[in-house]
């Protein structure tokens, strides 16, 4: 990875972990759908100009049914759900289980795809979700907070995000494989926007967000996934899938920091260590990690 890969690495990393922090901000004044309508549908109108200038709109047209289930499961729905954990947990946490995401893409391959992982990963896998109950069984409240929604439901609708991803990569994999990346990202957020605007019209905010909110608002859409989608697919062109989803480890790092310095949330050491078994799990799981013959952890050659 050249110095540049990095920088651009970590500036992904720094975006991603920010979205958690702005959707803390403009959820509680708009609600989960109407933020999620205007997050996609201000996304699809920075990405769709970009499509088009590459000439990639034959590809959109061509793929528009699988592309629009990509929108549902890997942008509409899960946008909705962490957007909901917002209401009742802090960014930090909601970004760790966040990064749960290729243990479900893992799991979910296995089941569907019958992609069996070896034992290593296995191994990895059972790591990992020993972690995430470990976290959730300590933060798992019932009682609903100020905004009608407990931690024990802000939980469950982060893992469900973090599972629709799952199964949105595997069936991108399966379906949408050599189709160009910019026309699955514009088009997915078209599709999202589509999907949402109805929900989003019923039940739009009443009282007028105020212009703290709209901006977290636009930051989210402009900048977390117009901006953020163009870096990724470019690492994906020079680095490689494998590198640019190395990008999930760093996420909760910038979004404990944010959440810190933006919204004063704390860092517990049950979060520490709940999240620092989750990564490792991951990590191996993801192969970021491999457990050679002599028994030692050590990174993949490259």
């Amino acid at each position: 990875m050249r110095p540049r890969d990095a920088v651009e690495l970590l500036l992904l990393a720094a975006i991603w972990g920010a979205s958690f922090l702005f959707m803390r901000m403009a959820a509680p004044e708009f609600g989960a759908v109407a933020l999620v309508a205007v997050r996609v549908g201000l996304a699809a109108a920075v990405l769709l100009p970009l499509l088009a200038w590459q000439g990639q709109l034959g590809a959109l047209r061509r793929h528009a049914g699988p592309i629009a289930v990509v929108g549902l499961l890997n942008s509409a729905l899960p946008f909705v759900l962490f957007t909901l954990a917002a209401l009742a947990i802090n960014a930090g946490l909601s970004a760790i289980f966040n990064a749960t995401t290729p243990l479900w893409t893992a799991l979910v391959a296995w089941a569907w795809l019958h992609d069996r992982p070896a034992p290593a990963r296995a191994l990895g896998l059972a790591l990992g979700f020993a972690g995430v109950l470990a976290l959730a069984a300590g933060k798992a409240s019932l009682q609903p907070g100020e905004h009608g929604i407990s931690p024990a439901l802000a939980i469950a609708a982060c893992i469900g995000a973090a599972l629709c991803y799952g199964v949105a990569a595997n069936f991108a994999k399966r379906r949408l494989t050599g189709v160009p990346p910019m026309a699955l990202a514009a088009g997915s957020q078209l599709s999202a926007a589509l999907i949402v605007a109805g929900p989003a019209w019923w039940w739009w905010p009443t009282t007028t967000p105020s212009a703290g909110a709209w901006t977290a608002a636009a930051l989210l859409a402009v900048v977390c996934s117009g901006v953020a989608y163009v870096l990724y697919f470019r690492l994906i062109a020079r680095i490689g899938p494998a590198g640019a989803s190395s990008v999930t480890f760093l996420i909760p790092l910038f979004a404990v920091a944010w959440g810190w310095v933006v919204l004063g949330e704390p860092l517990t050491w049950g979060m520490a260590a709940g999240g620092a078994v989750i990564l490792l799990g991951t990590a191996i799981a993801t192969g970021l990690l491999r457990w050679p013959r002599g028994g030692h952890l050590a990174p993949p050659r490259r």
